[in-house]
């Protein structure tokens, strides 16, 4: 009778997967109620960062190029066969037990394949070099074929990339050896709950994919992120100013204003206590205020990038003045927030205005003319749909920029959640970092078009008096600021070789400093992790390359570095400034509300 029971299936519960069916059939019947609802509403042609069109344009340019020459392309298919070729001989030696070397190994930092069955399992080690060869092939294609201009040619391979990405064997749970074990384990459970997790991230999306990648409930700003203590003083359209609460007993005399970019939002620099820039400034004796940029609505569609530069940095500054008394202050720029310092910089010198003492510039363009793996999304007849769909809604979508955010990043910022959510059936991990990223902005109209044209399309910004702010001509050359720049090595968002190019634009003393990692995490570097080192050099030569064989390699923060640069601008010690007690009164806590208004 034992052995009877020991033999019987080992069946999953009934009763949750009956529910989950439940839950399941539940949200596929709204989310057709949703779709038919949002059709008869809005009707078709809706903006999305990939065009199929342009997609398709790009390969039918790339495979006729690739037919122009079709002695190359014999040879190219010749070499990827003869791969193919030894891939199946090596495998076979794999079946009978013997060693063979693999003819193609992930490339470094690829942890698709980490688990062991991918090297160890016969078959899933051909499943994965043939795949890693016909991306190879496909990539090569894009890349070396002739007779591309350099934007179709970046194009048509991240397009490539994406398809390749998309068609990983990890990506399907029949040839995804960890999918499998899990849908062993679990009794086929994982793959119910995995629906039942994309049809969430469909609802959340209003009938589009919208990929969980943290769990969204773990976090609340003001409670366990963006917690640094501080009062919002003052706000306009576009701004609350925060002053945050002095954690010293004096403070250096010059307050130091940070402006963060606005296609993201500003806590980025204070998720944690442990790795807080801001809270880590403020433990430095240093006065700090914050522009909190609001997330807009279709009401401001006519907002310029004139209006940011009067309603933010510039009204700001007043603003500081009448909290603090100050009249000069130290002013931190953070990406899109550091295009917008220069150009205010450029602006307060043909004003002869000299209260910003010191500029630093994180991870800034001031020169677009190579903007990095961005620019496949920069041209005439993109910048056209873009501007089309903000025609329509007064505003350009924040989950569109980061849907184009994360297709750079495809593999860890779409695949890798793909895996854990709708395969393995699992939630994914609480992590403040992509709580932030999923917590998107939107931008209004005439600001985000002027940027796109005029910076990204045109480059103008790095010509003098190529465009007119508030009626003056902008050269940044005019600019005499002492500036710091931090740059990152492995930025794709904004490559260091392109931001050090505004070393040679600006005409005042200048420390270009670069650090390792990443737009994110390069930045956000504490000196209590030691994590991640950074270079030097005094010298300024023309070219990048020369400046980083001259460069002297340091461990640690830069944090430390950009502390000792700043000393000479930080004035004397004064009584610590208490938000409030200054001529403006307390409006609300930090990180006030404009922070907390969801694009979603």
């Amino acid at each position: 009778m034992s052995e009877q029971e020991n033999t019987e299936p080992n069946l999953p519960d009934p009763k949750r997967v009956g529910e989950t069916v439940t839950r399941i059939a539940g949200q596929s019947q709204r989310l057709v109620e949703q779709f038919v609802e949002k059709q008869a509403k809005d009707g078709p042609g809706e903006y999305h960062v990939i065009d199929p069109k342009d997609m398709a344009s790009s390969f039918v340019k790339l495979m006729n190029k690739m037919m122009a020459d079709p002695t190359k392309a014999v040879q190219d298919h010749t070499k990827l066969w003869q791969d193919v070729a030894n891939l199946w001989q090596n495998s076979i030696k794999k079946f009978m037990g013997e060693e063979a070397e693999p003819v193609i190994e992930p490339a470094p930092g690829d942890r698709r394949f980490s688990a062991d069955d991918w090297k160890e399992n016969p078959v899933f080690d051909y499943i994965k070099q043939s795949y890693l060869l016909a991306s190879r092939f496909l990539l090569e294609q894009a890349r070396d074929t002739e007779g591309m201009d350099e934007h179709e040619a970046e194009k048509a391979e991240f397009y490539a990339r994406q398809y390749i990405d998309a068609v990983a064997p990890t990506n399907f749970a029949l040839t995804n050896p960890d999918v499998i074990r899990h849908t062993v384990d679990t009794k086929g459970e994982n793959l119910l709950t995995g629906l039942s997790n994309l049809l969430d991230d469909m609802e959340r999306g209003k009938g589009e994919v919208r990929v969980k990648m943290t769990d969204l409930e773990k976090f609340k700003l003001g409670e366990n992120v963006a917690v640094t203590p501080g009062k919002v003083i003052f706000q306009n359209d576009l701004i609350q100013l925060i002053q945050y609460t002095p954690s010293t007993e004096e403070v250096h005399k010059t307050p130091l204003m940070i402006i963060p970019p606005w296609i993201n939002k500003f806590y980025i620099l204070d998720l944690r206590e442990k790795n807080s820039l801001i809270k880590w400034a403020v433990d430095q004796g240093h006065t700090v205020f914050v522009l909190s940029w609001v997330n807009p609505d279709e009401k401001m569609a006519h907002k310029t990038f004139e209006d940011y530069m009067l309603e933010g940095p510039l009204t700001a500054l007043d603003m500081i003045e009448k909290a603090t008394g100050e009249r000069e202050v130290k002013a931190i720029g953070y990406c899109l927030g550091g295009s917008l310092l220069a150009s205010t910089l450029a602006y307060m010198a043909k004003k002869k205005d000299k209260r910003i003492k010191a500029a630093t510039f994180f991870v800034t363009m001031m020169d677009f003319s190579d903007p990095g793996e961005i620019g496949v999304f920069i041209d005439e007849e993109q910048l056209a749909r873009m501007d089309e769909q903000m025609e329509k809604t007064g505003y350009f979508e924040g989950k569109s920029m980061a849907e184009a955010f994360n297709l750079l990043r495809a593999n860890d910022l779409i695949w890798s959640f793909v895996i854990n959510n709708y395969l393995m059936g699992k939630d994914p991990f609480p992590f403040d970092l992509l709580y932030w990223n999923s917590d998107s902005t939107r931008m209004p109209r005439e600001m985000h078009s002027f940027y796109l044209h005029k910076f990204y399309e045109q480059n103008l910004l790095c010509k003098p008096n190529g465009i007119t702010l508030d009626g003056v001509g902008i050269d940044l050359t005019k600019i005499k600021t002492p500036a710091y720049f931090i740059s990152t090595k492995e930025d794709h968002i904004a490559p260091w070789k392109s931001t050090y190019a505004g070393t040679q634009l600006l005409s005042g003393p200048i420390r270009f400093v670069l650090g390792m990692s990443g737009h994110i995490a390069g930045i956000v570097n504490p000196p209590v992790a030691n994590k991640y080192g950074y270079w030097t050099n005094d010298d300024l030569p023309k070219d990048c390359d020369e400046w980083f064989a001259g460069a002297k390699q340091h461990e640690g923060s830069w944090w430390l570095d950009w502390a000792e640069w700043v000393k000479p601008f930080n004035g004397e010690l004064v009584p610590a400034r208490v938000p409030g007690e200054g001529k403006l009164k307390v409006i609300e806590d930090a990180p006030g509300s404009y922070v907390k208004i969801r694009a979603d």
